[in-house]
């Protein structure tokens, strides 16, 4: 009883037969138990959906974003300054848009707008 209230109470010296056994008990667990048990903290998958709106700042406060055609697109498929100021307000607030560009895929198809933009 006297070498578990020892252990329970951490009371034998530095260096002893006892502590380096606790120590090792220890280690033992915070090592082995993350592959017994799953503790659920797996990192957050990397993968972006394809409607997420990208920003990057382009210096002097500029910023570029990458719009989905998705967020942009009228119904008749062109798309317009207002539709993309539309789209980045909620992310920016107001911007005052300098340019913008089509980004198509292999086979032609605009999958997004890159867009220059100033506050």
């Amino acid at each position: 009883m006297k070498t578990l209230k020892g252990y329970i109470f951490w009371t034998y010296e530095r260096g002893s037969l006892h502590y380096d056994v606790m120590v090792t008990l220890i280690l033992a667990f915070i090592f082995i138990t993350p592959h017994l048990w799953n503790y659920g903290d797996h990192p957050a998958v990397a993968n972006q959906p394809p409607s997420e709106l990208l920003v990057r700042t382009n210096g002097g406060g500029a910023l570029i974003y990458q719009v989905p055609s998705d967020l942009a697109h009228a119904k008749d498929g062109s798309v317009s300054e207002a539709q993309l100021v539309r789209a980045i307000q909620p992310v920016s607030g107001p911007v005052t848009i300098d340019s913008y560009a089509p980004l198509r895929d292999a086979s032609g198809r605009i999958t997004a707008y890159k867009v220059w933009a100033h506050r």
